[in-house]
């Protein structure tokens, strides 16, 4: 059994589905149906070699859900058996599994960047990368430095074993990393995300887009989709649309994601995304695992020609 892994915010990269469009008729189709939906050319932001618009959360996580997307429903040949996103990465496995219209992802996608936006700006928080240490420690230490500083901290992503995502208050983010430096850490260094996603702090913005879920139409999905909530796999539209109310302000559980679909027969895993991120993480997890590229615009050049069949190629 295969299962499609899309990555979220942060495997953006300029120029991305620039060769999609130029090569593909059914990417090329669905990325005017964004530009239309949206009212805008996001195309231009995303194919831009050099746009420095494509860091900006109301372009960088509609980007990313575009290209996903468009990159798992170019090819028809390779069906997955489940799928599972990452953070952001969960709305493209929707689209891709049924459960929600592609339009209506990038509603959901695009107000959810121009929320989360809002509410970032409202508090002074960060987040942190968090290396080689165990996340039993870390959860002990996190609650300590809490109790004695009085600053917030919280876990945001469950990456793998050994690595993980710290998310809170400045200062509090700021003296664990400086506890985690001295405590053996092999790196505990701020990520470059204003905000701070995946925590209680963003209790306003699962609010408002719990409002918008709501008003979405969720079908029952072909395939189930291993949700970041709770990390099991699903296929009640009901139960999806509880658990992504809660995404933006729960942890990303991607260990556990990992560890149960490997539990219930996947063996080889597609990541869909613009890089080898996930892939690496499965394989530290489980090196007899297979993992791949669903596709990447990196290796265009290099696909053979039955690669191109498969992925409509004219």
């Amino acid at each position: 059994m295969k299962a499609f892994i899309f990555p979220g915010q942060g495997c953006q990269i300029a120029g991305m589905g620039k060769e999609l469009y130029k090569h593909f008729p059914v990417a090329r189709e669905m990325f005017e149906r964004a530009n239309d939906f949206l009212g805008r050319k996001i195309t231009e932001v995303m194919f831009n070699e050099e746009a420095e618009s494509l860091s900006e959360t109301k372009n960088t996580q509609p980007a990313v859900f575009i290209y996903e997307v468009v990159l798992a429903l170019t090819q028809s040949e390779l069906q997955p058996d489940a799928v599972a996103g990452h953070s952001l990465g969960e709305f493209a496995a929707l689209v891709v599994n049924k459960t929600i219209s592609f339009e209506d992802g990038l509603n959901l996608v695009s107000n959810r960047a121009t929320i989360a936006q809002i509410v970032c700006e409202k508090y002074k928080t960060a987040m942190a990368a968090i290396i080689g240490l165990s996340d039993e420690y870390i959860a002990k230490r996190i609650a300590e430095i809490a109790n004695e500083s009085g600053e917030q901290i919280y876990f945001a992503n469950y990456n793998g074993p050994g690595q993980v995502v710290i998310t809170g208050s400045k200062n509090g983010i700021r003296l664990a990393c400086k506890a985690f430096k001295n405590e053996g850490a092999k790196k505990a260094v701020p990520l470059l995300i204003g905000g701070s996603f995946h925590s209680p702090y963003m209790k306003d913005a699962e609010i408002e887009l719990s409002k918008i879920i709501d008003k979405t139409s969720f079908s029952t999905p072909s395939i189930p989709v291993y949700q970041c909530v709770d990390a099991k796999p699903h296929t009640d539209p009901e139960e999806i649309k509880e658990n992504l109310k809660k995404h933006i302000t729960h942890p990303v559980r991607w260990t556990s994601m990992v560890h149960n679909m490997v539990e219930d027969g996947i063996a080889t895993f597609y990541e869909v995304g613009t890089d080898d991120t996930l892939q690496k993480i499965v394989a530290r997890m489980y090196p007899d695992i297979t993992v791949a590229s669903l596709w990447s615009i990196k290796t265009y050049s290099k696909i053979s020609k039955k690669e191109y069949n498969i992925m409509g190629g004219k």
